[in-house]
């Protein structure tokens, strides 16, 4: 392994603080190694802390940086976002970002470093617009009492007369007028649009409007237009879309449905050529494109290691 190391440009280690020190494999003894290593450390909680050494999950650490708080209802409880700011947005991408940051250092200084990646800490940061806008006095802190947490009549989803959703973003003056043109709307109580005292009547007003027709009746009157409008598409329906088929948003693989990758890059553009591999599918051809022997392959599944 420590061979590997000494050839590796970036190392990803994702337990819980100490693990790999106990297993030999710590940043400190990686480096010496190899001086230009980015050690990257993902955790929860972080690798120091008062819960660095808890269990913990997504909501767990969103719970933490006021962001599940500010999520939901104002008359029920915070509603999880998926498990998307803490696991994938929070802790991937910015793991992610950070060992792209440490390479580029790595290449001009010679020098590796460990990334601390934790999903509290990502979380946190993610939220820093809202901290900002609160700070200013600009944000309320309590649910649905704001522009773009559900507060707003211009700005969240609504049902159409076939039970199915559409989603308004209306915030800009140019598309709120347009919104209320394509809506038909001529009541004078929706000309003061930031009127916040107002918003809760305006927001059932609106929804009896979209109640009066159905998602596709809606999509042919508003999408497209700089209403700021799109339906609400579930996990079948996705893929047909016009605009998502067009850039082929989502792709198929032996009947997977999939996103493409993203973002795109007009020199490398990046290809899915199999579905998703099963545990350990492809463990030896990865070791064995890394350099590892066949015969030390054999010794590690003999031991179990692999």
């Amino acid at each position: 392994m420590l061979g590997l190391i000494k050839q590796s440009d970036a190392l990803i280690e994702g337990f819980r603080p100490g693990v790999m020190e106990k297993l030999g494999l710590g940043p400190d003894i990686c480096l010496k190694q190899n001086p230009k290593l980015v050690y990257g450390r993902m955790t929860g909680w972080g690798q120091d802390g008062p819960l660095a050494h808890a269990a913990g999950h997504d909501i767990n650490y969103i719970a933490l940086t006021g962001a599940l708080h500010a999520i939901g209802p104002a008359d029920g409880n915070p509603v999880p976002p998926l498990n998307l700011i803490g696991d994938f947005g929070g802790g991937g991408m910015l793991l992610a970002f950070g060992i792209a940051c440490g390479l580029f250092y790595a290449q001009r200084t010679g020098e590796g470093q460990v990334v601390d990646a934790a999903m509290v800490d990502g979380a946190a940061s993610l939220m820093s617009m809202f901290y900002g806008i609160f700070g200013m006095g600009f944000w309320k802190n309590k649910r649905e009492s704001n522009v773009i947490d559900g507060g707003a009549h211009f700005y969240g989803t609504y049902e159409t007369s076939d039970g199915k959703f559409v989603a308004i973003g209306s915030i800009e003056p140019q598309f709120y007028a347009l919104l209320l043109k394509h809506g038909g709307i001529k009541e004078p109580e929706f000309d003061n649009q930031m009127d916040v005292a107002n918003w809760p009547f305006l927001k059932t007003k609106i929804a009896e409007i979209f109640k009066h027709k159905t998602r596709d009746e809606w999509c042919k009157i508003m999408e497209g237009t700089d209403v700021c409008f799109a339906p609400v598409l579930d996990f079948t329906e996705v893929a047909e879309h016009p605009h998502n088929k067009k850039r082929q948003t989502f792709i198929e693989i032996d009947g997977v449905l999939q996103p493409a990758p993203a973002p795109r890059f007009s020199k490398t553009p990046p290809q899915v050529q199999r579905p998703p591999a099963e545990p350990g599918e492809h463990t030896e051809s990865a070791l064995m494109d890394w350099g590892v022997s066949k015969e030390t392959i054999d010794t590690l599944r003999t031991l179990n290691v692999i």
